[in-house]
C-alpha cells in the first residue's frame, strides 16, 4: 500500500504533537531546564588588582656598639601585602615603599648619575678599607632579594664558609645578614635591609669592609638626579 506524501506529513505531524503532550505530561521540558542550570560552569570570581595588607614583618636592627656591651636588639615593623595576580600568570610582590606597585625603574640617566656619585664617594673615604658600589637592579630590591657581591671582592677579602656578614648604615644600625661564600652573595637579612632603607631601582651603594664580615653601607639615591637637573636649570 501506498501512502502519499500529504498523508506522511500529517501523520508526522500527528506524532510530534502526541510526543510533545506525553513530555508535558511527565514534566520533562523541566525537568531537562533544571539539569541544564545545574551542570552550567559559574563565571570566575574577578581577581582583585590592588593589593591587600596581609600582615606585618619584625626586621631586627640595632645601634652600632660592637667592641664593648652590645645594646640589645631593635626591631622595626614592615606592611607586607598580598601577591598580586597578572595576566598570562605572572605575579607580582607589593610593599608599602613609596607605592612600589605603581613606580617607574630608574632611567639610564638617574642609574648612572646614582652610579658616578657612588664611585665619587668610594674615592674620598677616610682609611684603607677595601670597598666596592653596587648599583642595584630590580632582583636586589624586589622579588627574591638576593644580592649577588663581585667575585674578586669576596675571594680576596671575604671567608671561605657561610656565616653572617653584618651591615651597618649610616645611623649606625645594624642588620645582620646571612653570606653565603659558595654562592657570593648575601641572602636571609638582605631583604629586611632594602625595605627598611626603601631601596629602588638604580641606587648605588657603597659597601666598605670595616672589619672581617663587617660592611659600613652608604647609599646614593637615584632620585637625586632630578633634583641635581633642577637645581642646574634653576641657576641657567
Amino acid at each position: 500500500m501506498v501512502v502519499s506524501k500529504q498523508n506522511y506529513e500529517d501523520l508526522r505531524k500527528q506524532r510530534l504533537e502526541e510526543n510533545k503532550r506525553r513530555m508535558e505530561e511527565l514534566h520533562l521540558p523541566l525537568l531537562t531546564k533544571a539539569l541544564k542550570t545545574a551542570h552550567s560552569p559559574k563565571p570566575s570570581p574577578m581577581k582583585r588588582t590592588q593589593p591587600r595588607a596581609i600582615g606585618t614583618e619584625m626586621v631586627m636592627v640595632r645601634r652600632s656598639g660592637r667592641v664593648a656591651n652590645l645594646p640589645a636588639p631593635v626591631y622595626k615593623e614592615i606592611t607586607l601585602y598580598e601577591r598580586v595576580e597578572l595576566p598570562k600568570g605572572k605575579r607580582k610582590y607589593s610593599y608599602r615603599r613609596s607605592d612600589l606597585a605603581n613606580r617607574v625603574y630608574a632611567s639610564d640617566e638617574e642609574r648612572a648619575y646614582a652610579t658616578r656619585k657612588a664611585e665619587e664617594l668610594e674615592a674620598n673615604l677616610e682609611g684603607d678599607h677595601p670597598s666596592f658600589v653596587k648599583p642595584m637592579l630590580p632582583s636586589h630590591v624586589t622579588g627574591g632579594f638576593w644580592l649577588g657581591l663581585p667575585g674578586y671582592f669576596c675571594r680576596n677579602h671575604l671567608p671561605k664558609n657561610d656565616g653572617t656578614v653584618t651591615l651597618i648604615d649610616e645611623e649606625g644600625e645594624e642588620y645582620p645578614t646571612v653570606y653565603l661564600a659558595h654562592k657570593i652573595g648575601l641572602s636571609g637579612g638582605w631583604r629586611g635591609f632594602s625595605l627598611s632603607h626603601e631601596l629602588v631601582d638604580g641606587d648605588a651603594l657603597v659597601f666598605q669592609l670595616i672589619e672581617p664580615t663587617v660592611f659600613k653601607v652608604y647609599i646614593i639615591r637615584c632620585s637625586g638626579y632630578k633634583e641635581a637637573e633642577n637645581n642646574d636649570a634653576s641657576d641657567a
